[in-house]
């Protein structure tokens, strides 16, 4: 049995709601449309950078605890901690 050729539906020139362009372009896929799309120019810069660690899960609850307490997030927390620690004696 032969592949029958994909249909591709033409992009609407307006959506009626954000709502409706998302739920177009969550059943298409957008490289059947490269034609459409233009490129443009982007410059980025990293304000900070941020390093995923593992954490014992023992340590955890503690720490949620001690940042709900001082009403910082975990990460907060952590990053005052490790500067505190890696602060050379004096």
């Amino acid at each position: 049995m032969p592949n029958k050729p994909k249909v591709i539906d033409p992009i609407p020139d307006e959506f009626a709601s954000y709502e409706a362009a998302a739920e177009f372009w969550d059943t298409h896929d957008t490289t059947d449309y490269l034609e459409s799309f233009e490129t443009v120019p982007a410059t980025t810069e990293f304000k900070s950078r941020r390093y995923e660690i593992e954490i014992d899960a023992d340590l955890m609850p503690a720490l949620y605890k001690r940042a709900l307490s001082r009403h910082v997030k975990v990460g907060n927390l952590v990053n005052d901690l490790l500067r505190e620690k890696m602060r050379p004696a004096t």
